[in-house]
């Protein structure tokens, strides 16, 4: 995978322990004070972080700063540390806790989305391309969503394919549907839409799939995004979409998922691709309890009796899941399966059914089957 040389053993690194306090101690001293590095850089860091582009500007005439340092965010704080409840109440311990963060300039103008202070550091020498703490500049610009400071700094040279320590890019970092911006600037200067990540080898339309961004989703498509890229446990964009387990409460994200759903079916995903454990997207969208998506995928020439690894279908897939996801009506996704051919389960493989007005367990041959609804087992007997 592409990466981009990193500069950490080439800069300073300066502590921030008490920073506000050395500044206010120092704040009416001589010049022979402004002559240490340390404490340039301090007034740099409070610059930077308050968005003060005058301040900046005034510091960097009066003094020379280096403006690719590292500010050392670490502390040493108790914690404390629960462990499982005893007899007594619940049990732990107090731990030395020591954290490091490591953060610039550059990246603080990113994050926060001072575009002007990134622009005067950028044209002071600051690199684009400089990683502190895991992430560059143009990644905590996409995690925010600043998309002025995204375009400033790949007119600066940030490289769009660079990775951060966990191996995503920063299309893998445009989350939410105030990145779609972020997202088509990177594409314009060269971000390549297939480009997976290092550890789950997924595409950035994998993560438009999984985060309900239709938008995004489109936008990769149309500049060639892969359909049928599978992941490194064989999941497509297909299957990450339909695997998400909804909230009953947001209708908008439902109707976003769908929507993915169905342009991903229109640019050819083979709806019968399955994953590593042979889930089908059929099978995570019975799992789910997803009426819609069950039916869109029917429609669409889905398996509705493959078999995954465990030896389940579609219909033991909803099955399963109708002891937690009640609220979604699983007899409805039942009866779909079975009015669309699904085999039923043969009464001469139920061992034992226990049945009252309110649960029914069926034991199979395999594995213990909770089915909370009446109507479900009488689907499946009669």
């Amino acid at each position: 995978m592409l990466r981009t040389m990193r500069f950490e053993n080439l800069c300073s690194t300066v502590q921030l322990n008490g920073w506000q306090a050395l500044l206010d101690d120092n704040c009416e001293l001589g010049q022979d004070h402004w002559e240490r590095a340390h404490l340039r850089s301090l007034w740099l860091y409070r610059a930077v972080v308050k968005g003060d582009t005058r301040g900046l500007r005034n510091l960097l005439k009066r003094n020379y700063i280096d403006v690719d340092v590292f500010y050392n965010v670490s502390c040493e704080e108790l914690e404390w540390r629960a462990h499982t409840d005893t007899t007594f109440g619940p049990s732990g311990l107090w731990s030395l806790e020591y954290k490091r963060e490591l953060t610039s300039p550059l990246c603080i103008a990113a994050a926060q989305g001072f575009a002007e202070c990134l622009q005067y550091l950028l044209e002071h020498g600051s690199h684009p391309n400089l990683i502190a703490g895991g992430k560059a500049a143009l990644h905590e610009a996409c995690v925010n969503a600043n998309t002025e400071c995204v375009e400033l700094l790949l007119e600066h040279g940030a490289n769009p394919n660079q990775m951060t320590d966990e191996g995503l890019t920063a299309l893998h970092i445009c989350r939410t549907p105030q990145s779609l911006r972020c997202a088509k600037a990177l594409l314009r200067y060269g971000a390549k839409v297939n480009l997976s990540s290092e550890e789950e080898d997924e595409s950035p339309l994998h993560v438009a799939a999984r985060y309900g961004l239709p938008h995004h989703a489109q936008l990769y498509l149309q500049f060639g995004a892969c359909v049928n890229h599978s992941s490194s446990s064989g999941e497509t964009p297909l299957g990450a979409v339909c695997g998400v387990p909804q909230e009953k409460t947001v209708d908008s994200q439902d109707e976003g998922y769908l929507e993915i759903c169905r342009l991903l079916l229109a640019y050819g995903a083979n709806i019968n691709l399955a994953d590593k454990q042979r889930r089908s997207p059929l099978h995570k969208a019975a799992r789910n309890v997803q009426l819609k998506f069950v039916e869109l995928l029917l429609d669409h020439g889905a398996d509705i009796n493959a078999i995954d690894y465990n030896g389940c279908s579609p219909l033991s897939s909803v099955l399963q899941s109708s002891v937690v996801r009640q609220e979604w009506e699983p007899h409805r996704v039942v009866q779909t399966l079975l009015n669309r051919g699904s085999i039923k389960v043969w009464p001469q493989a139920l061992l034992k059914v226990i049945t009252d007005n309110t649960e029914i367990i069926v034991l199979d041959l395999f594995y213990t089957l909770p089915i909370y609804n009446l109507r479900n087992i009488q689907l499946l007997i009669s």
